[in-house]
């Protein structure tokens, strides 16, 4: 047979396409030549491939051998396609059963002796093989990462003797299974536990809120208040992911230049880039579009501190995917679009120096100066911000004393799924989410209420961004509360947590 038939898959964001490779093997002078629209690491593999081939002492043909990568349209990057291509031509010149490769997809980027290499980018594939029904062979350090999909059939490989021994049947590969880790024991491991945090009662129940309704937070304080501590604690109290969401989360890591870490499997992102943060790497970016900071915490934390630090253009950003869930990077060649769910957590200290309403009078910074601070973060990403809390300094007799025992953060999680769960039941979707009809049929106000909230909208000149969030977050108060309407205690703490829409005071000092 001149002609052989193998299927692998490409990386294209965090999606995976088919790719058919069709080897032929033809009459005229020896060569190698791959057709596709492959980069330069796929033109180099026919090196790599024929070096693996030699040395696993196989027989390179002496023929004319094309390698065609289906579709052409599709960009073609990375040693991913070694393998596949390698097989291909074995089974175009006789050296191994063309019979069954139909049933398999393979990736992976072959060594020179013949071994097999670890690629990004496995998890996404492995969905793809399951949905078409085909297993997927890949390198054994990609085996543990693919395995992790429900229903796959994986086979980690160290060799191409080794696929090839499995191909003809002569010592087959058993499947991978992934490592039993049981999401409970994880938690128990987990070194953030919000009863570490001493008083800051207030914004243990922001986080609170925050968790229960998936809303963002602005944490305003002096330095060395714990609002980074608070912060690194949000996740613990979050609900547990679901499979969906673990699988989502981990494509896009397993994309990212770090990979995967399957330790940190059903665990939900914590990232906390340096404000020093260009706007690549906070959104992605490159000429091969990468994933950034806010696709690396979907469905789980962005955590920005000292946010009047970063560039405001960078900050501006983040507006979008805010908004819409994902971001879509376009470069002249191609266009990615990755999902970006996250819950931003961000910290600023109340002025330049810090201590902007300190008690012992430290601070000297004029009114001017405070403006021209808080004026860093624009209005419009203020608004997208729905609750806004001052995070005092401690005083010296609550750091002194003794482990308040607090709740834990399993405690405050219970609560917070319980909440998730009705909210859910109710509009299919957390209170952050919900659109102007919902917030209209969910959130509705009893007229004396509707007054309040109107005078606390021109009092503080609110916008009707504003008005929604403050609605939506008196909603999960409700819900935490175990109310089916809101009252009046609930709106008024939604509207206590819009700190920053107030004036400033006449003097700063």
């Amino acid at each position: 047979m001149s002609l052989a038939v193998v299927y692998s898959r490409a990386q294209a964001g965090i999606d995976a396409p088919l790719v058919t490779v069709e080897v032929h093997l033809s009459n005229g002078l020896p060569s190698l030549s791959i057709v596709g629209l492959p980069e330069m690491a796929v033109k180099e593999s026919k090196d790599r491939v024929r070096g693996a081939l030699l040395n696993a002492q196989f027989e390179f043909p002496a023929r004319r051998i094309t390698v065609n990568l289906a579709p052409a349209d599709l960009p073609k990057e990375g040693g991913r396609f070694d393998l596949p291509i390698a097989l291909g031509i074995l089974a175009a010149s006789g050296q191994i059963p063309s019979q069954g490769l139909a049933e398999y997809e393979f990736i992976g980027e072959l060594a020179l002796s013949g071994e097999l290499r670890p690629v990004r980018g496995t998890l996404p594939a492995a969905v793809q093989a399951r949905n078409a029904g085909h297993a997927l062979a890949v390198p054994l350090e990609n085996a543990e990462e693919a395995a992790r999909v429900g229903d796959a059939t994986i086979f980690g490989t160290r060799h191409l003797l080794e696929v090839c021994a499995h191909l003809n049947g002569s010592r087959l590969i058993s499947p991978t299974r992934p490592e039993a880790r049981e999401t409970a024991a994880a938690a128990e491991h987990d070194p953030y536990d919000l009863s570490e945090v001493r008083g800051q009662r207030h914004a243990k129940r922001a986080l609170e809120i925050a968790a229960a309704g998936g809303h963002s937070l602005l944490m305003v304080g002096p330095p060395g208040t714990g609002k980074t501590m608070l912060a690194s604690r949000l996740p613990g109290i979050l609900p547990r992911m679901t499979e969906d969401e673990a699988l989502e989360a981990a494509a896009i890591t397993s994309i990212s230049d770090t990979g995967l870490d399957t330790a940190q499997w059903n665990r939900r992102p914590f990232r906390a880039p340096h404000h020093t943060a260009s706007g690549v790497a906070l959104v992605g970016g490159g000429s091969h579009p990468r994933p950034g900071e806010v696709s690396l915490a979907h469905n789980g934390v962005l955590f920005l501190d000292e946010l009047p630090e970063f560039d405001r253009r960078v900050l501006e950003v983040l507006r979008e995917p805010m908004e819409s869930g994902h971001i879509t990077i376009s470069r002249a060649a191609r266009q990615a679009t990755f999902p970006a769910r996250f819950q931003l957590i961000a910290a600023m200290n109340p002025c330049p120096c810090g201590y902007h309403g300190d008690p012992n009078g430290r601070c000297h910074c004029t009114v001017e100066q405070v403006q021209r601070y808080r004026a860093r973060i624009s209005g419009p990403l203020l608004d997208r911000i729905d609750m806004h809390i001052e995070v005092p300094r401690l005083p010296r007799e609550t750091l002194r004393a003794a482990a308040d025992g607090g709740e834990t953060s399993d405690q405050v999680r219970i609560r917070v799924e319980a909440v998730r769960l009705r909210q859910i039941a109710r509009s299919g979707k957390p209170n952050c989410h919900l659109n102007n009809r919902q917030i209209d049929r969910i959130c509705r106000l009893g007229d004396s209420d509707a007054r309040l909230l109107e005078q606390a909208i021109e009092r503080l000149g609110l916008s009707a961004r504003s008005y929604h969030r403050i609605l939506k977050v008196a909603r999960t108060i409700a819900d935490l509360a175990g109310s089916d309407a809101i009252q009046t205690a609930h709106l008024t703490e939604a509207i206590s947590y819009r700190r920053l829409d107030r004036n400033l005071p006449a003097s700063a000092g």
